[in-house]
């Protein structure tokens, strides 16, 4: 049986990926630098072509983002549901082209762009000493915005390894040039080895990650699987956790980030309400950009009920050659 990419361990080293079968990576990774080194004021307008491309013939990610839309706003109309659709297609073709500049260029650049809200309040939390978890989510300007965050304060990160070992490679040793310590999703030991040495964790919960260790919470009205991890984090290390979020401004190249009180009598012992907080701050912060946020996943694809046929559907498997 052929092992997940995800699964393998991580090989950063170049040389690894000398094989013919990685240029087509390779080709992919010397666009992405290419387009890194143009000036901003162009890399919008290519990332916006890029994403009305991915909105006209990525039917099944659209599919998804619209019954996501159409579940988070019903009371929007049905115009207004197929607009927001396409402007979130279009905010994450930026991304991409952000992301280029998160790997590839020195991201102090864009400072002079950049504001900064509340810092003081992750200030406060620091000084407490035992640990600060950034609570952050999905948005459409992930890598860049925690490259711009790490301008103003020194943190670690937890990532989801890429499928594709080389791009990994690539994503992890440009997140090592940024970060402190760059942790695996499942490493809970270097994540309270991180916390117990006073360090700042970047940490996001607003993906469907599965049955195991969730509740159910409301997110913008549906229940949606919400892992209970953050309250088990905070409960053991017993550090302060901080909500915060990243936008691109809509009307001229600049980017805001946002950082939050720390959330007080927390965890409180019941998940739920402790998930039900969490969720309505993300919702809260996704609000301010919609279409910023990263709708493409499936986000309440497991519902309380395993009998119910879900939001989705089934994926159609691909029929196998014989």
């Amino acid at each position: 049986m052929k092992k997940k990419h995800r699964k393998l361990p991580r090989n950063t080293d170049y040389a690894a990926y000398r094989h013919p079968r990685w240029w087509p990576t390779w080709a992919l990774i010397g666009l992405m630098w290419l387009g890194a080194q143009l000036p901003i004021r162009w890399q919008w307008p290519l990332g916006r072509a890029a994403g009305w491309l991915a909105w006209k013939f990525a039917h099944e990610r659209r599919r998804i983002t619209e019954i996501n839309i159409r579940l988070c706003f019903p009371e929007r109309s049905e115009r207004e549901q197929a607009a927001l659709v396409r402007r979130s297609f279009l905010a994450n073709g930026i991304g991409l082209m952000e992301l280029g500049i998160a790997w590839f260029r020195d991201p102090a650049k864009l400072t002079g762009i950049t504001r900064v809200h509340g810092i003081e309040h992750y200030r406060q939390a620091l000084a407490e000493g035992k640990g600060v978890l950034l609570l952050g989510a999905h948005y459409s300007t992930l890598d860049l915005g925690g490259s711009l965050v790490t301008e103003y304060i020194e943190a670690d990160v937890m990532q989801r390894d890429h499928n594709n070992p080389l791009m990994n490679a690539v994503m992890t040793r440009a997140r090592e040039r940024r970060y402190g310590t760059v942790l695996g999703a499942q490493d809970l030991r270097g994540l309270f080895r991180c916390l117990r040495q006073g360090r700042t964790v970047w940490y996001a919960t607003d993906q469907d990650y599965g049955r195991k260790d969730i509740v159910f919470a409301p997110f913008f009205g549906i229940p949606a699987g919400t892992i209970t991890a953050t309250s088990r984090i905070a409960e053991r290390s017993g550090c302060r956790v901080v909500p915060f979020s990243h936008f691109r401004r809509p009307d001229r190249p600049g980017y805001d980030i946002y950082f939050h009180p720390a959330l007080e009598n927390f965890p409180s012992g019941d998940d739920l309400a402790d998930a039900t907080r969490i969720n309505r701050i993300i919702e809260q912060e996704i609000r301010k950009a919609p279409d910023q946020y990263l709708w493409m996943h499936r986000r309440f694809k497991t519902r309380p009920n395993r009998n119910d046929p879900g939001f989705y559907g089934r994926k159609a498997k691909k029929r196998r050659r014989r």
